[in-house]
């Protein structure tokens, strides 16, 4: 029997991964589309995946097959027991997808909050989902629990702390994956009663994090093995400045630390196959990728010029992604003929501060405000260049997207983007993109002043897209990875 990436069937470890968002069903950032690639690539070495994720209201109202599995269940929070029930699905790689009901909790119009802030009652929500996970998980316990970020770290600590809750799972081997530390589920003490622990766990070894919960250091200290998104942000968090408070941490559980970094679905995010682009083009053929461009500029009503260099930023609206350099850059961009356009969504300041700025360069920035996938699709296969100044970026997958497109990223040196972009120099063959170090608008500009010396230059230009397309991140690679760390798990060697 093949799977549908034309593998055969092997009899691998069987693995439930637990995550917040699954694309295409419910999506904030990468977190998403990882959950969407990563489990049909380890399906396709052998490894029996399924994935479990909240039924929020994108789930239940997105027009997709979900079939009731007839299964409810109480979990304890606090002094009562909620109830929920389970629904499924299944990605085009036939990876089971199952969702937890519970519509009081997940029933809304987003999923972590508004733009006004986190939904008061998340620890809550979350607190209920990683009882949840382990409530499902007792009818047919897999051999490794992969839980993602600290929604659903809980779960991890659940298990570890009170194994006489749960008999059955007593041989599961957990694995913690991290994909931004800044995001650590933080709450205050006196929500410690939802999660019916023994008080004595909260203390610094274990939950409390000055003074607060912190649902990610119990998964951290519990798991069995931690995963980050990317090499250099494993090795990144155990320094105070991308440790977020939990430097320490990791620095005691380095010995059960790796970094695997992120692949793409090349199915998804492909010029050559791409629906969603205006024209089709390939590292062979080029040619459809001036037609996107120009797709691009009229959608945002620039001026339809194919030889001004055009910016673009598909993003999250935080301090995290660099926006305030960008908002500090942005009128010395415009001033050296460059357009730009973004789309993302994020803090309402950041938000009001981008959607002003089409009026103020007419012709030369555009901006969507939201999140929108086909458009994004437009902006990677549009654009010469792709702005990624994160602050920190523990892996990034918009770049990957952008060096298949021959659309090539600009990014600042730190985590998963030092791993994947290096300086192109045209004396040189290798590089695939421009890199700057400082946190700092001049920094900023003055790699795009290297890259903007580069475009335009038919030989140096064709050598650096090619560099850009002829790069591989796929998921292959980088899921016998996570299969390394399940089967070490499993056979005790690790």
């Amino acid at each position: 029997m093949q799977n549908r990436r034309g593998r055969p069937q092997t009899q691998g470890p069987s693995v439930l991964i637990a995550s917040s968002e699954v694309a295409p069903y419910a999506k904030t950032g990468g977190l998403a589309d990882v959950m969407s690639s990563l489990p049909g690539a380890l399906a396709g070495l052998g490894t029996r995946v399924s994935v479990i994720a909240p039924a929020y209201r994108s789930v239940l109202k997105g027009g997709y097959e979900l079939e009731d599995t007839g299964f409810t269940f109480r979990v304890p929070v606090s002094d009562h027991e909620p109830t929920g029930s389970l629904l499924k699905t299944k990605t085009g790689d036939d990876v089971p997808v199952y969702f937890v009901r519970a519509d009081q909790y997940y029933d809304r119009d987003y999923l972590y909050g508004t733009p006004d802030g986190d939904y008061p009652d998340n620890a809550e929500r979350f607190v209920f989902f990683s009882r949840a996970i382990l409530e499902v998980m007792r009818h047919d316990p897999p051999q490794i629990l992969n839980a993602n970020d600290w929604q659903t770290a809980l779960a991890i600590a659940f298990l570890k702390s009170q194994p006489q809750i749960y008999p059955e799972l007593g041989r599961v081997k957990t694995v913690m994956t991290l994909h931004n530390l800044g995001y650590q589920g933080r709450f205050w003490s006196l929500d410690w009663p939802l999660l019916n622990l023994d008080p004595s766990l909260f203390n610094w070894h274990y939950l409390e994090f000055h003074g607060m919960i912190n649902f990610l250091k119990g998964g951290i200290v519990s798991a069995d093995a931690i995963t980050t998104v990317s090499p250099t942000y494993s090795q990144e968090i155990k320094k105070p400045e991308q440790g977020f408070g939990l430097e320490g941490v990791f620095q005691e559980r380095a010995a059960r630390l790796s970094g695997i970094l992120n692949g793409v679905d090349y199915r998804i995010w492909d010029p050559k196959t791409d629906p969603l682009i205006a024209r089709t083009y390939s590292l062979k053929d080029s040619s459809g990728k001036r037609l996107c461009k120009a797709d691009l500029q009229k959608h945002f009503g620039l001026d339809l010029d194919p030889s001004v260099p055009l910016i673009g930023m598909v993003t999250r609206l935080t301090e995290q992604k660099g926006t305030d350099l960008v908002q500090s850059a942005l009128g010395a961009l415009v001033a050296r003929g460059c357009q730009f356009v973004l789309v993302g969504t994020g803090d309402r300041a950041s938000q009001e501060f981008f959607f002003s700025t089409p009026a103020q360069f007419p012709g030369r920035v555009g901006v969507e405000i939201g999140f929108n996938e086909l458009l994004s699709h437009k902006v990677i296969a549009g654009s010469d260049f792709l702005l990624v100044p994160s602050r920190y970026e523990p892996a990034g997958l918009t770049h990957l997207y952008g060096l298949k497109y021959g659309t090539i990223p600009i990014v600042r040196s730190t985590g998963g983007l030092k791993d994947t972009v290096s300086e192109f120099h045209p004396e040189r063959p290798e590089g695939n993109g421009f890199v700057f170090y400082l946190y700092e608008p001049r920094r900023l500009l003055a790699a795009v002043d290297r890259a903007l010396a580069v475009f335009g230059h038919t030989e140096p230009w064709t050598k650096l897209t090619r560099n850009a397309m002829a790069a591989d991140f796929s998921w292959t690679k980088s899921a016998r990875k996570y299969l390394d760390t399940y089967n070490g798990l499993i056979s005790g060697a690790t």
